[in-house]
């Protein structure tokens, strides 16, 4: 069940305060970015990665795949101002594929296990995610006051990848380009259009950088599994 990933690595992540493009902040000697890209690199089923990057970092990806030696075939196509036009110009240097991935490049930790979990149920049902129960009591609120509690016994965490059939989630994207929308994430956009898509349950470690403090959660990570 061979795929294509989609990773969109074009970000400025200003919620990192790192002053710089965070798939370049380094954890354990190398760039997160490169992380993400050893997990699709090391799965069997990943056939090609494509990476929507800023074109002005386009030497420094270049110079990444190259020290890399990554066997993977590796394309570097130019993003957009949004993640989701970034995605979208991903999905067109895809057009190969008849499953493609779309995967956070600040999300290092997904395991294969996931990802051939994920794949299967989207080659059943054409859309899958990968998501994990909140473990949270959740609550709406206006002007600091608690409106109501969420029963959270119905509520997913969403991450990536996500993964489709390409002319499901291409025509999806296709769609939402022409009417100006933009989704909150990639399945969204599917949802938008009618099809259902299938929840498969992640794992909490599964993290996405986002913060400062994220960073701290990383290393911890990455210190265990040198530990088993």
């Amino acid at each position: 069940m061979n795929y294509t990933v989609v990773i969109p690595a074009a970000g400025q992540g200003k919620r990192m305060n790192a002053g710089k493009n965070k798939q370049w902040i380094e954890l354990d000697g190398k760039p997160l970015i490169a992380h993400t890209m050893t997990v699709f690199e090391e799965d069997p089923w990943c056939e090609k990665m494509i990476l929507s990057i800023n074109e002005k970092e386009q030497s420094l990806f270049q110079e990444l795949v190259s020290k890399g030696r990554f066997q993977k075939q590796v394309q570097l196509v130019a993003g957009g101002a949004e993640r989701q036009h970034s995605v979208h110009e991903g999905l067109k240097a895809a057009s190969d594929a008849e499953l493609v991935l779309i995967h956070d490049g600040a999300r290092p930790f997904v395991e294969q296990e996931r990802i051939h979990e994920l794949v299967k149920k989207a080659m059943e049902t054409g859309a899958a995610i990968l998501a994990v129960p909140l473990k949270d009591t959740v609550k709406k609120g206006s002007n600091g006051i608690v409106d109501e509690t969420v029963d959270r016994a119905s509520l997913w965490a969403v991450q990536t990848p996500q993964a489709f059939r390409l002319p499901i989630v291409l025509d999806a994207h296709e769609t939402a380009a022409k009417r100006k929308d933009l989704g909150t994430d990639d399945a969204s956009l599917v949802e938008n259009m009618g099809h259902p898509v299938s929840i498969v349950e992640g794992d909490y470690t599964n993290i996405k950088l986002t913060t400062v403090h994220d960073i701290l959660f990383a290393k911890a990570i990455l210190a265990e599994r040198k530990r088993k």
